[in-house]
C-alpha cells in the first residue's frame, strides 16, 4: 500500500474532472483518472496531472459497464493498495436538446445510464471496498464526493433527462451518506452552476447574455473547473468531520432566491 492518499476521479480526462485531478495532484494525492477516452486521446491533460510528480494511473473505463467498474477498482487496488476518495464526476448532457413533450426513450436512457445508474453502481462498489478499509483499521478515512448540478433543482424543459439525472445524484448523496455514516465514511455533493467547459461551449453566447446583461447570477461571472476543484479540496480536507450529506453550491449565487 502506498503512503499517498488515493483519489479516483471519473470523467477526468477533461473539463471539471480534469480540474479536480489537477487540484488533488497538486496536494499530493495519487490520482486515478478514469475516462472513456483513451490515454492517447487525453495525453496532454494527463501529462499536466503527472507534472506534480505524484503517482498517476490512467484507466480507460466506462461507468455504465459492471465489468469495467470492477476492472477499475481491481487496477487501483493492485497499483496503489488503497482508495481514500471517490469523486463521481462523469456525466453527459443529451446529444440533442429536446422538449420533454417530444424527447425520446433513447435520449433518456443514454443520459440516465451514465449520470445516474453508472454513478450509483460505481458508488456501491467503491463503498463496499471502503467499508473493508475501515474494518481493517489501517488509518484510512474515506470520502465520497458527487458532482451534481444546479439542474438538480432547476427546471430546463429542453433537457429534462439531464435534470432528472442530477436530481437523482442528490438522492444518491443522501442515501449513501446515511448508509455509510456508521463506518465514518463521509459523503458530500457539489452543485456546479454555469461552468466554462466543452459542455457549455455550444451555448456560450446565451450564458454570456444571461450573466453579464440579464443578471441571472449575483456574482456576474462564469465559473471554471478550478472553482469546483477547490470545493472538492475542502471536502477532502477532513475539516468537515462532523458533516455528511452536505451540499455545496458553487454557482455564483444562483441558488439564492431573490426579488
Amino acid at each position: 500500500m502506498i503512503t499517498h492518499k488515493v483519489v479516483l476521479v471519473t470523467g477526468a480526462a477533461r473539463g471539471i474532472g480534469h480540474g479536480i485531478a489537477i487540484q488533488l495532484a497538486s496536494e499530493g494525492y495519487a490520482v486515478a483518472v478514469m475516462d472513456v477516452l483513451t490515454e492517447e486521446q487525453a495525453k496532454e491533460n494527463v501529462d499536466k496531472v503527472k507534472s506534480f510528480r505524484t503517482p498517476v494511473l490512467y484507466i480507460n473505463g466506462d461507468i455504465t459497464s459492471d465489468e469495467s467498474r470492477n476492472a477499475v477498482l481491481r487496477k487501483i487496488d493492485s497499483e496503489f493498495g488503497r482508495l481514500d476518495v471517490l469523486v463521481n464526476n462523469a456525466g453527459v448532457a443529451p446529444r440533442i436538446r429536446m422538449d420533454i413533450l417530444s424527447t425520446t426513450q433513447e435520449s433518456f436512457d443514454f443520459v440516465l445510464n451514465i449520470n445516474l445508474k453508472g454513478t450509483f453502481f460505481l458508488t456501491q462498489l467503491v463503498s463496499n471496498y471502503m467499508v473493508d478499509e475501515v474494518k481493517k483499521n489501517i488509518g484510512i478515512m474515506p470520502v465520497i464526493i458527487n458532482i451534481s448540478s444546479m439542474s438538480a433543482y432547476t427546471s430546463s424543459t429542453a433537457r429534462g433527462e439531464y435534470c432528472i439525472s442530477k436530481a437523482g445524484i442528490s438522492m444518491i448523496t443522501t442515501l449513501f451518506a446515511d448508509r455509510l455514516a456508521e463506518y465514518g465514511i463521509h459523503v458530500y455533493e457539489i452543485r456546479p452552476g454555469i461552468i466554462a467547459t466543452d459542455m457549455t461551449a455550444a451555448v456560450k453566447e446565451k450564458y454570456d447574455r444571461l450573466i453579464l446583461q440579464e443578471g441571472i447570477l449575483p456574482l456576474k461571472k462564469w465559473g471554471y473547473p478550478e472553482d469546483i476543484a477547490n470545493a472538492v479540496s475542502v471536502f477532502c480536507s477532513g475539516k468537515l468531520s462532523y458533516s455528511t450529506g452536505e451540499v455545496m453550491n458553487v454557482d455564483g449565487g444562483f441558488h439564492i432566491r431573490r426579488l
